[in-house]
């Protein structure tokens, strides 16, 4: 089967493309997530947006493995089940995940093996920005914010009658009656995986709805070679038996299946929308196993969210718009070693943000507002009701500004953030923290051709619940975690400096970024090895290594680029070639590497468009990371070759179709992530094809 539908999808560049070549006009992107919805090439900060037919063929597993092959980011995997997002070498709470622009809430921050609630299947946009903006939704954010858009509460009413035709009356005009709707269906061979999901919008007179739903279902992940890497788990566990179990060709307890639906309601008119939402998601996957023939691994994730959000337009004098956005999310999940629930960690969240834009004054554009956050988080082990992370109260109060200016040629962005963190953990004195954060920013439009920009941020975020107060064995990561009550406030200076060109087809993109970061907050081996009780390791026994929550003084540079050339345009089509490469070296200034950095990659995309047709060949060179920290181990180098084609059918009886395939990892190597926890027991997804059908009516 995996053979067969490699050949489709390799069949599918050498299939000739017989309509002539249409004129391509680029849209100028809106950055929606921006407190001020900027065009793209007038922002200050380094952004990157996925959206229609890119995201439909880059979307992956998770929100980490749909990006990761974006500049400057990665994804910090943990077995198949698991893909959350790195930027920059920054990853959980220095990455904060937004839904719709509000929290997801889950506890995909706290530990690498926790997934992400929010499902990037679903998602109509993504946006991932860095800079002055990050300060509206969060201090702390040193790596960015990415924020998915799935208009899972409508803001407007759909653009088609229903039945699918054009709404040809004037925009002013209310309709009576609209709707739209989009199915998916998807298969990897990689897992035998199936994935459905489905979309209806629709509306009449002022009401607008929107309902949502996916299932995926995926068996053990195929990869290049064995599983686990020996030599490399017993440099860091010596207490690993002298035979392991392992397999080759495929990650055991690898498989996953996950269920969602969401259904929204709003109110549109003149003065501006109100709108609810409700989901529901259940994901079940499985961790790989360490080789001892010990615990296997399963995590059943359980999240219901209810979001409410509005907007009033031009609500007063001085006012361009007032959003208002609450949400609540109930979260937990078990981790079920060999069939018998053990860990158990649940969140109880209130997100509101209430968020003003004014109209210039003097000279300034901008937004101010306030958000708060109540958290009920605890993390109890039910096989031996003992306590990993006593019940901890969290309330989080920040005030936010965000400003635009011009200043001569430059287009100017002031960022400032106070927030007042209160931790109230069980039988323990209450920890408050006082983040404070500020930034500045400036693009320089030199011409229609060239601008260079520049990013000043100071950033400070409070330590988390895990962080400080964790003291117990965690069954996914199958280690005794030990957490630090006397951490306090992370701060981060940040500088980013940019570049961009385009013209006649020829397009170039260059970021550095330097950040000093103070009394930085990690996770680290101690090289101390204990039950599973925390007591002394017996010879001879296989143990759990105790990681720390650790501080210290880091520093973190590097860059992003791309270069993107015309190589042909004749009547067989566009072809463009791009070449790309990033960088980040994260090290601690006391001596030693920041551990799970990412690996230097560099390599080249050609890309081929014909009319409604678009394919492209991506090859991705991952040098070896040989800094990977104290107690932790090296991953060797590797190539990724992969290939995908889209075919865009427009309007079969007011139906659009778009059929899709990709070829991925096509060399089959034995990929070990550099940012994962679990690298030498589960490498990256070895030579598969996925093929695709979407349907928008």
């Amino acid at each position: 089967m995996n053979k067969k539908l490699a050949m489709l999808c390799l069949s599918a560049f050498g299939t000739p493309v017989y309509a002539e070549t249409s004129s391509i006009t680029e849209l100028e992107q809106i950055v929606v997530t921006a407190p001020l919805q900027e065009n793209v090439s007038d922002t200050t900060l380094p952004v990157t947006i996925l959206s229609d037919e890119e995201l439909r063929l880059k979307v992956g597993h998770s929100i980490g493995e749909t990006l990761k092959n974006e500049l400057g980011i990665t994804s910090q995997s943990f077995g198949p089940g698991v893909g959350t997002p790195v930027i920059r070498g920054q990853s959980g709470p220095r990455v904060r995940v937004l839904n719709n622009g509000i929290g997801s809430n889950d506890v995909s921050a706290i530990s690498p093996d926790h997934a992400t609630s929010v499902e990037p299947l679903l998602a109509e946009r993504i946006e991932v920005l860095r800079g002055p903006a990050t300060l509206l939704y969060g201090s702390g954010a040193i790596g960015g914010v990415v924020n998915v858009i799935d208009n899972r509460i409508p803001e407007q009413l759909p653009e088609k009658l229903l039945g699918g035709g054009e709404d040809s009356r004037p925009s002013a005009a209310l309709p009576t009656s609209l709707w739209v709707g989009a199915l998916e269906q998807r298969f990897d061979s990689v897992s035998d995986e199936t994935a459905t999901t489905m979309k209806l919008e629709g509306g009449k007179d002022h009401i607008a709805y929107h309902i949502d739903g996916f299932f995926r279902d995926r068996g053990n992940v195929d990869i290049g070679g064995n599983a686990i890497d020996i030599n490399a788990a017993r440099q860091v566990d010596p207490t690993l038996p002298d035979t392991l179990q392992n397999t080759n060709g495929f990650i055991a307890n690898s498989s996953s299946d996950a269920i969602s639906g969401s259904a929204g309601l709003s109110l549109i008119g003149e003065p501006g929308f109100a709108g609810v939402s409700i989901n529901r998601l259940e994901n079940n996957y499985g961790i790989a196993p360490d080789g001892t023939g010990g615990e296997i691994t399963r995590i059943a994730l359980k999240q219901s969210k209810y979001d409410l959000k509005s907007e009033l337009k031009n609500p007063f004098a001085f006012a361009e718009s007032l959003r208002m956005k609450l949400g609540y999310t109930d979260y937990q999940h078990t981790e079920i070693p060999n069939g018998q629930e053990a860990a158990f960690f649940t969140n109880k969240t209130y997100e509101s943000r209430l968020e003003l834009t004014h109209k210039p004054i003097a000279g300034l554009h901008g937004a101010l507002g306030f958000q708060a956050i109540a958290s009920d988080f605890a993390a109890i082990d039910k096989s031996s009701n003992s306590v990993i992370v006593p019940q901890s109260f969290t309330n989080s109060y920040g005030v936010f500004a965000v400003e635009s200016f011009k200043f001569g040629m430059l287009n100017n962005q002031l960022g400032f953030r106070v927030e007042d963190t209160t931790i109230a953990p069980e039988g323990l004195s209450n920890l408050n923290y006082v983040p404070v954060s500020a930034s500045a920013s400036s693009l320089w439009k030199i011409n229609d051709n060239h601008s260079v920009n520049l990013a000043m941020t100071r950033s400070q975020r409070a330590p988390q619940v895990q962080e400080l107060l964790a003291n117990g064995y965690h069954d996914a990561t199958r280690s005794f975690e030990i957490g630090n009550i006397k951490l306090h406030e992370e701060t981060s200076y940040n500088l980013d400096l940019g570049y961009k060109f385009n013209a006649n087809g020829f397009r170039a993109e260059f970021d550095l970024f330097h950040n000093w970061a103070n009394d930085y907050i990690y996770q680290q081996r101690s090289g101390v090895f204990v039950t599973e009780e925390g007591g002394i390791c017996p010879v001879g026994t296989p143990c759990s290594p105790v990681v720390e929550s650790r501080q210290a003084n880091a520093t973190f540079m590097g860059y992003e680029g791309k270069l993107i050339f015309p190589l042909i345009e004749n009547h067989y089509g566009l072809v463009d070639l791009t070449l790309f490469s990033d960088y980040t070296r994260g090290q601690f200034v006391a001596g030693g590497d920041v551990p799970r950095m990412p690996p230097l990659r560099f390599g080249f995309q050609l890309d081929h468009i014909k009319g409604d047709w678009n394919s492209n060949l991506r090859l991705t060179r991952g040098e070896a990371q040989d800094r990977p920290g104290d107690f932790d181990t090296a991953t060797a180098g590797y190539v990724q070759l992969n290939l995908s084609t889209q075919y865009l059918i427009k309007q079969i009886k007011d139906v659009d179709v778009m059929v899709f395939a990709k070829a991925n990892n096509l060399l089959d190597e034995n990929i070990r992530n550099s940012t994962s926890y679990l690298r030498n027991f589960a490498p990256e997804p070895g030579r598969g094809a996925e093929i695709g059908l979407r349907v928008n009516y």
